[in-house]
Parts: C-alpha cells; sequence; structure tokens
C-alpha cells in the first residue's frame, strides 16, 4: 500500500493549514458542479480525506462515499457533523474497490499527483471506471504543470509566500515528479512538510481515460465553467463513460 503523507498532525490542522480550500463560494461552486453531474444517484469520492467537499454534497441529496488512505483523515471526518453518515473505506484508491455502481466518481484537488507512478495513475482511471454506471463520470480537479515559469536551469518554484506560509516545488522534469515543500508559522512555531508528487498534463489524462474506457466530455479551468485555456492555470475535467454497444 503507498504511504499517506496525511498524519494526524495534518488532518487535524487541514483546514488550517490551506484555508483557502474552505472559501465558502469555492465549497458551494464545487458542491453545486457535482450534484448537478450526479443527478440525483449515488457518488463516490477518491481520496474524501476530511469530508471538505463530501459533506456538503450529502446535505444537497447526494448519497456520498469514499475511499481513503489516511486513517487520521477518517479520523477527522468522522468528527465533523454529518461525518459518520459517510461510507468510507481504507485503502489506496488506485486499487480498493466498494460495492455498488455510481453516477459519479471524483478526485479533487491535485490528489491525482499523490500517486508517484504513471501505472499508479492509470490504475486509478480504471478503478474509477469500475465504479461507474454507463453515462457516469469521473471528475478530476488537478492543476497544470507550470514548467514553463522555470528559467533555462532552474528546477525550483515558489507558488506561496505569506507571512504565515512559504511553499515552493522541486522539479526531476527527467522522472516527471515535483517534492513540495511547505513551511508555515503556527501558534508561533514554524512547522515543515514535504511530499513528493507526479504531475500530470491533461492530453495525459485524456489518455488514461481512454484506455479506461472514458470519453472526454468537457474540460473548465474552474468550478464555475470558466473556459479552459493555454493560460489556465489548473482545470476541472469531465470524462463519461460510454454505456456498452447492444446495453439498454
Amino acid at each position: 500500500m503507498p504511504e499517506t503523507h496525511f498524519d494526524l498532525w495534518i488532518a487535524t490542522r487541514y483546514a488550517t493549514l490551506w484555508p483557502e480550500l474552505f472559501d465558502p463560494p469555492l465549497i458551494d461552486a464545487t458542491v453545486s458542479f457535482l450534484a448537478g453531474l450526479a443527478s440525483g444517484g449515488p457518488a463516490l469520492e477518491f481520496g474524501i480525506g476530511t469530508g471538505r467537499i463530501a459533506i456538503p454534497l450529502s446535505r444537497r441529496g447526494v448519497s456520498v462515499h469514499g475511499i481513503e488512505l489516511s486513517p487520521a483523515m477518517i479520523a477527522e471526518l468522522r468528527a465533523q457533523p454529518g461525518g459518520s453518515d459517510i461510507s468510507v473505506a481504507v485503502g489506496d484508491y488506485a486499487t480498493r474497490t466498494v460495492d455498488g455502481s455510481f453516477a459519479l466518481v471524483y478526485l479533487l484537488r491535485n490528489t491525482i499527483t499523490n500517486l508517484v507512478t504513471q501505472d499508479e495513475q492509470v490504475r486509478a482511471f480504471r478503478n474509477a471506471a469500475a465504479h461507474l454506471r454507463a453515462g457516469g463520470c469521473f471528475v478530476v480537479e488537478n492543476y497544470v504543470p507550470d514548467l514553463r515559469r522555470l528559467p533555462p536551469g532552474q528546477t525550483t518554484r515558489m507558488f506561496a509566500a505569506t507571512p504565515e506560509h512559504v511553499g515552493y516545488e522541486d522539479y526531476d522534469v527527467a522522472s516527471q515528479i515535483a517534492v513540495s515543500y511547505h513551511y508555515w508559522t503556527i501558534e508561533g512555531q514554524l512547522e515543515r512538510f514535504s511530499s513528493p508528487h507526479r504531475y500530470v498534463w491533461p492530453a495525459e489524462l485524456d489518455l488514461m481515460a481512454r484506455l479506461a474506457g472514458l470519453t472526454l466530455r468537457e474540460r473548465w479551468s474552474g468550478w464555475n465553467r470558466a473556459p479552459f485555456t493555454g493560460e489556465s492555470t489548473s482545470h476541472i475535467s469531465v470524462w463519461e463513460k460510454k454505456a456498452s454497444p447492444g446495453s439498454s
């Protein structure tokens, strides 16, 4: 089983470390987007975490299930109001299966990059497809690698710089791995955190989807359906599982 970097310290401080993810308009737009795709059917979240989106989505009437590798993140979800009503399976979302078929499988906030090999990412797409009913959708939210901002010969890019948080990535272009480094000042203490990620381009994700029998349905630069362009720094991609030939 892959290693999880999201331990108890991260889980209990998740909203403090990444407060921008808990912005109410962002959560509302995300939930509205996903609820519309689910169309009343059940949903499965890969890497459900602390329930940041799963809990408000369930309040919209969507039956949400999850797969999560970190027991600490699951414990934090269970501590949230409504979290105990969500069924969560412990394991690697690239290989862990749950019972049932779903109208929607979704994977948020760059979590696909937590799988640090191409083979693992391909397996995640196949696992998503295996859980989808015909006509169901797989949604991935991910950043667009920003390598063009790297000057020749440099491998490091800063992505956060505030009095409370400094973050940068160190790229190994040959292996397509970026290691993220975070430094926070919390309660007067300097805290450090790092994790490896396999960055991946939208076109490569489209190929993974095709290998899994999924077809690109739409792609946006954000949850409010702003157009995806060459200048977009992130994308929301939706792939659909078509009905098998001859099925009714």
